[in-house]
């Protein structure tokens, strides 16, 4: 079994004090998925901790956002365990998130893991205004109060660096990254625990990209938010992540601290990706 190593190995870093002595936000084990005669995804392990990003890099096909897909609870797996430490009250410290039914993981996903994907198309609705796209999530807690809708769609838009004069204009009408920041509003609209990035910049100009990396790290020191990010983009990945995973046919073949893996690659495969990047 493939895991990560443990964050608290490398407290000598300076930024990393908010994680001593603290329990993993996230814990897979075990995750396996098949589809048909392809294995996706073979014995993958993981623990991410709040206020940690984690970057998972691989060719297509490598099984990286199979990965993804399998943490927002959109498919399940053939093997594998997936706990999230979620408020008490909701009873679901240490359940296994694969085993609930298909109404409590829908809870889970839409309340407490947030997602953006690569093709905005696939997290919003393109010809609804863009508070209108962040407000449709906020109506899952249940608040009906059109005024008190605004209000939090403008908060969490205004969270994700978005221009507020544009709020009302449909993301059909947007540049690619103010896209993006309405996808990252309508995924932290709830506050979730998680949050999963899907080539969050692919397409996007170096200046916009760089803005957009500059408000994730906001958000996760601001929010203490754990973040799991996939990208071919070896400098978003170097610019975002704390720990890296290399995946390879469906496996990790090696992970560590970004800047470890990034300059000092152990695995043939991982030396090959690196320099065909340089």
């Amino acid at each position: 079994m493939t895991a990560i190593s443990s964050p608290l190995s490398y407290l000598n870093r300076v930024d990393e004090p908010r994680l001593i002595g603290a329990a993993p936000l996230l814990r897979v084990q075990g995750l396996c998925k098949r589809y048909g005669r392809i294995q996706a995804v073979q014995d993958v392990s993981l623990d991410v901790y709040s206020g940690e990003i984690v970057g998972i890099v691989g060719e297509s096909g490598s099984g990286k956002s199979s990965v993804l897909r399998l943490l927002n609870l959109e498919e399940l797996p053939d093997e594998g365990r997936y706990t999230l430490a979620l408020p008490t009250a909701i009873g679901l410290d240490g359940v296994n998130l694969f085993s609930l039914d298909r109404f409590t993981r829908r809870e889970v996903q839409t309340q407490h893991i947030g997602i953006v994907y690569q093709n905005p198309h696939l997290g919003l609705r393109m010809g609804h205004t863009s508070s209108g796209n962040v407000a449709e999530r906020l109506l899952i807690s249940g608040e009906r109060s059109f005024h008190a809708l605004r209000a939090a769609a403008r908060e969490a838009l205004a969270a994700s660096d978005f221009p507020l004069d544009r709020m009302d204009d449909p993301p059909r009408k947007l540049s690619g990254g103010m896209q993006q920041r309405v996808q990252l509003a309508k995924a932290i609209a709830l506050r979730p625990r998680l949050l999963l990035l899907d080539e969050p910049t692919t397409g996007l100009d170096v200046s916009v990209q760089a803005l957009v990396l500059d408000t994730l790290k906001r958000l996760q020191r601001e929010r203490r938010l754990a973040i799991i990010i996939v990208s071919h983009d070896l400098g978003v990945i170097r610019a975002l992540a704390d720990r890296v995973l290399v995946m390879r046919q469906g496996r990790v073949i090696e992970q560590g601290l970004t800047d470890q893996v990034l300059d000092d690659p152990q695995d043939a495969y991982t030396q090959q990706l690196v320099h065909a990047k340089l």
